[in-house]
């Protein structure tokens, strides 16, 4: 099979300079008194500009609220050569996005599929794509879906994916998010015996609590049981006792012979 071509992006950058009137120095800035009757110069305050509290509380507002990218709960994929790997991501946005683009590029230089959608009730349209990466996403449920599946995977794919998303309606808001991919020969089949053996051991020690707690409770109810009957045999016999002492007062009593 032969293997596709991708589309390389270059990516340039220009340096900014800031312009010669602003790079002073803060020691060029200083204000220092006037002599004479020349008005001194106002100096401005170190506070800087005074925010209105409302402001401040929108602009934190529209942070917490602002454009997220996510691939999930993990950012590793593990893939076996010659398979097809699906490469997650979903975004948030609170007050909703229009003429949304987002891009998926692999090692961060190389442009692997680029979609643009429209509103929330259409789906993507294609921009440009890798012939071997699919969208599997949907943008018109609750979560924005815009995940891609790379198809026939070869240990050359193996490297850092980002989903990058920019939205126009957010004043240009941008954020991206990054997944690894992992490409192996062969499957490793997870070893549990180690687990299965504190397992093992902790569900012992748990029962063999539990039947000493049992084997304690009924030794106490015979311990106790023994001890009433002991209790009742005593009463018993002290009221058998006392019977046959006043039994035999009252017949001594009977046997008096009566005073002249």
């Amino acid at each position: 099979m032969q293997r596709a071509r991708r589309f390389p992006l270059s990516l340039r950058f220009s340096r900014l300079s800031p312009p010669s009137s602003l790079s002073r120095s803060s020691s060029d800035l200083s204000c220092t008194p006037s002599s004479g009757h020349a008005p001194a110069p106002q100096c401005p305050s170190s506070e800087g500009p005074k925010t209105d509290p409302r402001i401040r509380g929108l602009h934190v507002f529209a942070i917490a609220f602002a454009l997220e990218v996510s691939v999930g709960k993990t950012n590793t994929v593990m893939a076996l050569n010659n398979s097809n790997v699906l490469l997650p991501c979903t975004f948030t946005t609170c007050i909703g996005f229009q003429d949304l683009v987002f891009t998926w590029y692999f090692n961060s230089t190389e442009l692997i599929y680029q979609g643009k959608i429209k509103n929330k009730a259409t789906e993507p349209t294609l921009v440009t794509r890798n012939p071997r990466v699919d969208f599997v996403g949907s943008t018109t449920k609750k979560d924005y879906n815009i995940s891609i599946v790379l198809n026939n995977v070869e240990f050359s794919d193996a490297g850092k994916y980002t989903c990058h998303v920019k939205n126009p309606l957010e004043r240009g808001a941008q954020h991206n998010a990054t997944i690894f991919l992992t490409v192996v020969h062969k499957m490793v089949e997870t070893d549990n015996t180690v687990t299965l053996i504190i397992v093992g051991v902790v569900g012992g020690l748990i029962g063999l609590l539990i039947l000493f707690m049992l084997i304690k409770r009924v030794v106490l109810f015979i311990i106790k049981k023994t001890q009433d009957g002991k209790k009742e045999c005593l009463v018993s016999s002290s009221g058998n006792d006392n019977t046959e002492n006043g039994l035999a007062g009252s017949k001594a009593e009977q046997k008096a012979p009566p005073k002249a």
